[in-house]
């Protein structure tokens, strides 16, 4: 788990380009992405480890319904004022174990958040769980930086979800420089697994 304090954070949080997605070409980059990888029809999308709810936007604007949750309260308040009016809800909690109940969803998206958890096989097995029939797996991820690599390997992660799904799909993204607002030298990838 990382030591970062995340509601201090979450006053600049944005100000990357991947976070905010501010600049128009990140942001329409990131919204082709997840057209590809969210379902045609409107979908109850579980957004995991929110942040200021960037992508929960681009979700709730492709006609999906959102409930994102992060641990970082003033990430939450962010995440709820942007996307304000919307068919979304935001609850403070641990990605990990997402306050849901009994709740099941069509997507569980994560975005850069299964490396710093401290049991990754537990918690895509409770992530499975969280799925409706049909539903999809669609987690974002790296290895970042060359100097003190940290983060999660592709092949570790398709390895992670051989037991529980089906259908794995590995989508390189280091090498479009849209996604991130600059080129990236590290490794960047979405896995899509299905049950």
């Amino acid at each position: 788990m990382t030591d970062t304090d995340w509601d201090a954070e979450a006053a600049t949080f944005d100000d990357e380009p991947d976070h905010g997605l501010r600049d128009p070409l990140v942001r329409e980059a990131w919204a082709a992405r997840l057209r590809s990888w969210l379902p045609d029809r409107p979908a109850d999308v579980l957004d995991l480890g929110c942040g200021t709810g960037s992508l929960s936007l681009l979700a709730s604007e492709q006609g999906h319904r959102v409930t994102g949750v992060d641990a970082s309260a003033v990430m939450v308040e962010h995440a709820r004022s942007k996307l304000a009016g919307r068919a979304a809800v935001f609850l403070v909690g641990d990605a990990a174990a997402p306050p849901v109940g009994e709740e099941r969803f069509d997507v569980v998206l994560v975005r850069h958040v299964l490396w710093a958890l401290p049991d990754p096989a537990r918690v895509l097995r409770h992530w499975h769980g969280l799925l409706r029939d049909g539903g999809r797996l669609v987690l974002v991820e790296g290895v970042w930086g060359t100097v003190s690599p940290v983060g999660i390997p592709a092949d570790t992660l398709t390895a992670l979800l051989a037991p529980l799904a089906a259908d794995v799909r590995v989508e390189r993204l280091s090498g479009d420089a849209r996604l991130w607002g600059r080129e990236v030298e590290d490794e960047r990838y979405a896995v899509l697994a299905q049950p």
